[in-house]
């Protein structure tokens, strides 16, 4: 098996190219997958003035549309408040509760509701 670099030493193979290809692409899919869900979420808010007529209605979509989109913008934000926080209250709730030894068995006898 030869590697380019065995095959001709004076040919040079650069990593960063593919990873600058890659970089460009993955901006150009977030910037279609955002101007579609703007266009569904103007869809969506017409849709919902044209079924309804009702300025509320036309309202609420226009929100959760608004949400939505915000949420698709700041993935990155979610993710990390939401890892944060179920790490912080995973290592809460450990600290909070003690079994002693000689506690009943929960399914056995020694439990009365009252």
């Amino acid at each position: 098996m030869h590697t380019l670099a065995a095959a001709n030493p004076h040919h040079v193979v650069l990593a960063g190219d593919v990873l600058d290809w890659a970089n460009t692409k993955t901006g150009q899919v977030r910037a279609l997958v955002l101007t579609v869900a703007a266009l569904m979420a103007i869809i969506a808010v017409l849709m919902a003035w044209w079924k309804t007529r009702s300025f509320v209605g036309t309202l609420v979509a226009f929100v959760l549309a608004a949400l939505v989109l915000w949420g698709i913008s700041n993935l990155n934000v979610l993710q990390t408040k939401v890892g944060s926080e179920i790490n912080d209250t995973g290592a809460a709730a450990a600290s909070r509760f003690h079994v002693a030894g000689d506690a009943p068995a929960m399914a056995g006898e020694g439990w009365q509701v009252s």
